[in-house]
This record gives C-alpha cells, sequence and structure tokens, in this order.
C-alpha cells in the first residue's frame, strides 16, 4: 500500500490509514515508522492520534521514549521513540515487550534500534521525502492480512 502525503493531505490520508489499522487490528497492533530525521514520522502519528479522538497534546516521545496518550473510547495508544536509546538493554528495561504484546496500539520511531524486540507480526512503515519536499507513505506488512 502506498500513499502520497503533504501537509495538504495528511488528515485524508490518516483517515485512510486508521481504517485499515481497525480493519486489522485482529492481526497486528505494532506499527514501526522508519525514515530519516524530519521525514514526517511524529507528524503523521500525531494526526493518527487526533484521529483517534486523543485529546490530549501529541508530541514526540525522544526524551521520555513513550507517551501514553487515551482514545476517545479511553483505549490506550502507546507511541515511542528510541532514536536516543544507546543499548537494547534500556528498552527491555523499560519493558517494552509488555507494550508490544498487549491489545493496545503502538506506535514505534526508530524501530531499526530495537527490532529485535518487535513483535513477528508488525505493520511496517515508511516515510520516503520526495524531492519535492512531499512524502511517499509505504506500508508493508510483515504478516499477511486477512482480507
Amino acid at each position: 500500500m502506498k500513499f502520497e502525503l503533504t501537509l495538504e493531505n495528511k488528515e485524508q490520508i490518516a483517515r485512510e490509514f486508521l481504517t485499515f489499522i481497525k480493519k486489522n487490528k485482529a492481526a497486528s497492533n505494532c506499527f514501526a515508522f522508519y525514515g530519516k530525521m524530519g521525514s514526517g514520522k511524529t507528524t503523521f502519528i500525531k494526526e493518527i492520534c487526533n484521529q483517534f479522538g486523543v485529546k490530549e497534546v501529541v508530541t514526540s516521545p525522544t526524551f521520555a521514549i513513550i507517551n501514553e496518550y487515551k482514545s476517545e473510547n479511553s483505549a490506550n495508544i502507546y507511541h515511542f521513540d528510541f532514536y536516543r536509546i544507546n543499548k537494547i538493554e534500556e528498552a527491555y528495561d523499560l519493558g517494552c515487550e509488555d507494550y508490544f504484546y498487549s491489545t493496545n496500539y503502538c506506535f514505534i520511531e526508530w524501530p531499526e534500534l530495537i527490532e529485535e524486540l518487535l513483535p513477528e507480526n508488525y505493520v511496517q512503515i515508511n516515510l520516503v521525502e520526495n524531492n519535492d519536499k512531499t512524502r511517499t507513505l509505504i506500508i508493508t506488512d510483515t504478516i499477511s492480512f486477512p482480507t
């Protein structure tokens, strides 16, 4: 699945993405966002949280590593940013696996730093910055979703 993401269409793309993840929740609740610094990972996750009805201010968890939000139906949403971890043990110490294997949505920035901890079934999202400053959002299922 591939989307062109711009500031003008991020709400629409987030709505479509939300439909996708709600439809496939039984298959995976973990979404790993790959992309260079400044590619739009946090911006897109903020918009997804807005679509879930999160009322809190959604910010990058760069220093906290994890932020927790409540959706409009009071479900937990976890937002991770592993950019600042130096060793995989730091992620173990946070108990990341407990979050990843829960039934709650987990949105993970810089997953390449903790890939060995990711569940077998997760969805990979690549954000690629194009020459015209738009982004291409590429969703790669690491599992086969039922249709």
